[in-house]
């Protein structure tokens, strides 16, 4: 909301009391002077006295002048305005000198009055000063006919196309902190959407694969507690030990650590080595690959990150949905990127098949990868059809290293 009363214009305000009381001290000087001893002379200046206390008191009785054009002026300021006016025509009655009073209270009606009121005690004030000043050159004069009303409309032109412009202003800013707060607006809810994306792929790749690894080594060993119990208590252990390795998931995720494989130490080397020993049993096992020349701990960390919640997720998928007895990790580090490759030996799929969005609770691990490569500006690959297994490329872009200046060698001319 922009505020009624514009303070910058406290200074014109001022001015153009200072201009008054300048001109009506003049013309009181110059009526004592010109007119000594005449019987209207009290009159002359007890009313002079009443215009100057009257201005003087103007802005303590009607308030600060408002900062935009007026449509509806305020009654107080109203009859202050209409008195001012009154007893200025009195004045110039009785002594025409006291005409050029009128400047600043153009300024005061302009200010006061919505634009034709105004425009209408303009016409009003310009006739009294012309009446005034053919009365004091005692014979018509076309100069005095004719300078006051141009004076008076230039004057009038000038401030209203000011005002104008200055409500353009003020809806033109108006306009941009509406913007502004609509933008603001927009990138909350952006924001909003993204941390539920992050959120939905870090539940997903942490929590909800865990969880899901827990049920299949509860129905294991629920299915071989009878008839062999030393592999039932195999499973159990297996499944307290995902949800030991959950729970610090669940604890990194609530802090927004990285990934409890990755805060060990070691780099995403040793994290997808733990996650292979990790998802490695009696029905699949996982072997990984490494060709980093040393570099993988010295990735960025929300490479290392994304790339180890791909592969999580993609051994899920393995487990859930593959049937397959093998897979690999491996993981290549090249100059302007990282590449890593999930393969599988399962019953493979066709891909074209597979939906653009996650339906229900299942189906939300490709489309995370996706989302999750492409805030790096990466791409996903998926390469399987029915029977032959399936190989899936996470490629994540890398800075180029730049080049140390001590090895450059100079080419010879």
């Amino acid at each position: 909301m922009p505020k009624p009363y514009a303070p910058d214009s406290r200074w014109l305000g001022a001015v153009m009391h200072a201009a008054f009381f300048l001109l009506l001290g003049g013309a009181l000087a110059r009526f004592l002077l010109r007119h000594p001893g005449e019987p209207r002379t009290p009159w002359i200046f007890a009313l002079s006295l009443t215009l100057a206390v009257l201005h003087l008191l103007g802005p303590a009785l009607t308030g600060p002048e408002p900062s935009g054009p007026v449509t509806r002026p305020a009654g107080r300021r109203l009859a202050w305005l209409g008195l001012v006016v009154v007893v200025w025509m009195v004045l110039v009655v009785l002594a025409p000198s006291f005409a050029w009073c009128a400047v600043p209270l153009f300024y005061t009606g302009l200010r006061t009055l919505p634009a034709r009121a105004a425009l209408v005690l303009v016409t009003v004030l310009t006739l009294f000063v012309v009446a005034a000043q053919l009365r004091l050159a005692g014979g018509f004069d076309p100069n005095l006919l004719l300078a006051p009303p141009a004076v008076a409309a230039i004057a009038a032109a000038v401030f209203l196309h000011t005002e104008r412009q200055a409500a353009r202003q003020r809806a033109l800013i108006d306009d941009l902190i509406r913007t502004r707060r609509e933008l603001a607006a927009s990138e909350r809810r952006e924001g909003t959407l993204a941390e539920r994306q992050r959120l939905s792929m870090e539940i997903h790749d942490t929590l909800a694969q865990g969880l899901s690894s827990q049920r299949m080594l509860l129905q294991a060993a629920e299915r071989v507690w009878e008839t062999d119990p030393d592999k039932a208590r195999t499973h159990v252990r297996g499944a307290a030990s995902v949800a030991e390795h959950n729970l610090t998931e669940a604890r990194r995720f609530v802090h927004d650590l990285a990934p409890a494989d990755l805060a060990r130490g070691g780099g995403l080397d040793a994290a997808l080595r733990a996650l292979a020993v990790r998802e490695s049993g009696d029905h699949l096992a996982v072997r990984v690959h490494v060709d980093d020349g040393g570099r993988s701990p010295l990735l960025p960390d929300r490479v290392q990150s994304a790339l180890l919640r791909i592969a999580q997720g993609a051994l899920a998928n393995v487990r859930e949905h593959a049937g397959a007895t093998a897979a690999a990790l491996t993981l290549t580090l090249l100059d302007d990127q990282a590449v890593l490759d999930v393969t599988d030996d399962g019953h493979g799929f066709d891909p074209a098949a597979l939906p653009d969005a996650p339906a229900g609770v299942r189906g939300h691990g490709l489309p995370a990868m996706r989302a999750r490569l492409r805030q790096l500006g990466g791409t996903l690959t998926v390469e399987s059809a029915p029977g032959e297994g399936t190989v899936l490329s996470a490629a994540v872009p890398l800075e180029a290293p730049r080049p140390d200046p001590a090895d450059r060698q100079e080419t010879p001319r």
